[in-house]
């Protein structure tokens, strides 16, 4: 290769030694017969050095005509069933989009990793979506533990992140970089004080996984519970482990004056509640929560889920919504597309990756740039957007933008799920 550095010694166009010292007039004459005498062959090869350490550069980053998106989810392990139609949905509506020309005229790359539940791995990977895989926008966190174990990476490196994971934490105090689409943990609780005031109970026990989204969801309840002047006359718990809660239960059973039971969880463990309670011939409601708002909730309780209430988004009964909801048409249409392209049922988990991939689209076109700091900026000034969770508005202090109308209380009757009445 030649050698074009300029320093003493061999010149790149022949062998004369710079002079030493002299004014810079001397060393501009000096330099004008050297110049003159780079082959075209060498320009050739300085134009292609040049280019090859532009794409060396560029090595890691988006193609020209490319828009990298980033995604962690937990498509395997104990919140698989969480994450997998997440990261199905992610897949399938990024295919859609690349096919009607993506997003601004770019190709959507989509950079998605599994962390199988766990808070390191998401770490990690939130670590190499930013510094290797160099995306613009981040989507996921199928859990709150996963989720608040990767928020300082994107925090720090201003990549902006929609999450897909329930708790309050996650948006409240509010974050720069940091979104979220599903309902929280604390409307949750609201929903069900609501529902329980309006059927006169006011007397409640509540047994929660000591997950990240239990323990949260607890914690939520206990705050607002005087709000709706509902009293909490019992707790228990359980682990994400456990496979017999009959213990528990058996000490709410006895708690004087309980009139229902409230179950903040995520995973198997509200379904293995749901059948303890039957088993134990529990007569009082039960209240589950958005954190198994999906059909599998149903196949996993079998018989014993009929009856169990919850808050959740209206995905769960698109086609029961009347023509006037304008929600009905996206949700119908989400439905659709994903169990015909999957062949599975369609839940709310699923609807979270679906809105926040589309309020990213629609933040990136609202910018006209991949930048992250301008679509951040957007997603922020996101309004109006209908979703399969509910109506988005959101401002500089609310970076969910869902208000409690959003959620539907749902019940279980003939295996399915209705709207209660």
């Amino acid at each position: 290769m030649p050698d074009l550095k300029g320093t003493s010694g061999t010149a790149a166009g022949g062998t004369r030694p710079r002079p030493k010292g002299g004014t810079v007039s001397s060393l501009r004459n000096w330099a004008k017969p050297r110049l003159a005498k780079i082959t075209l062959a060498q320009t050739n090869w300085a134009g292609a050095a040049l280019a090859a350490a532009m794409m060396g550069l560029c090595g890691t980053a988006a193609a020209a005509g490319e828009i990298r998106i980033g995604s962690v989810v937990s498509s395997t392990g104990p919140a698989a069933f969480l994450g997998e139609p997440e990261d199905k949905t992610l897949k399938l509506y990024v295919e859609e989009m690349n096919k009607a020309g993506g997003i601004i005229g770019n190709t959507v790359k989509l950079v998605i990793y599994d962390d199988g539940g766990d808070a390191d791995k998401a770490r990690t990977f939130a670590t190499r979506l930013v510094e290797e895989d160099k995306v613009v926008a981040v989507l996921g966190g199928t859990t709150s533990g996963t989720t608040f174990a990767m928020i300082p990476v994107f925090e720090d490196a201003e990549v902006p992140f929609i999450a897909f994971a329930g708790a309050v934490g996650i948006v409240e105090p509010t974050k720069t970089w940091v979104f979220k689409t599903p309902h929280t943990d604390r409307m949750a609780c609201e929903k069900i004080f609501e529902d329980l005031r309006k059927n006169n109970l006011t007397k409640v026990g509540i047994i929660s996984g000591t997950d990240g989204f239990g323990k949260s969801m607890r914690e939520q309840c206990v705050k607002v519970n005087a709000k709706y002047g509902i009293e909490i006359v019992a707790e228990e718990t359980y682990g994400p482990r456990d496979s017999d809660m009959t213990a528990q239960l058996t000490n709410l059973k006895g708690a004087p004056g309980i009139q229902a039971l409230i179950n903040p969880g995520m995973g198997q463990g509200p379904a293995i509640v749901t059948r303890n309670v039957r088993q134990l011939g529990i007569a009082l409601p039960l209240y589950q929560s958005h954190g198994v708002a999906s059909k599998s909730f149903i196949e996993l309780a079998g018989e014993a889920a009929e009856g169990v209430r919850l808050p959740a988004a209206a995905l769960l009964v698109a086609d029961k919504l009347p023509d006037s909801d304008p929600q009905k048409s996206v949700a119908t249409g989400y439905k659709t597309t994903y169990e015909v392209a999957t062949n599975g049922q369609v839940s709310t988990f699923g609807g979270h990756a679906f809105d926040a991939l589309f309020i990213l689209k629609a933040a990136v076109e609202r910018a006209n740039s991949t930048e992250p700091a301008k679509i951040r900026d957007q997603i922020e000034n996101t309004k109006g957007f209908i979703g399969t969770a509910g109506i988005f508005n959101m401002t500089p202090t609310d970076h969910m933008g869902l208000d409690l109308s959003a959620f539907k209380m749902l019940e279980v009757k003939g295996g399915d799920w209705v709207l209660a009445e």
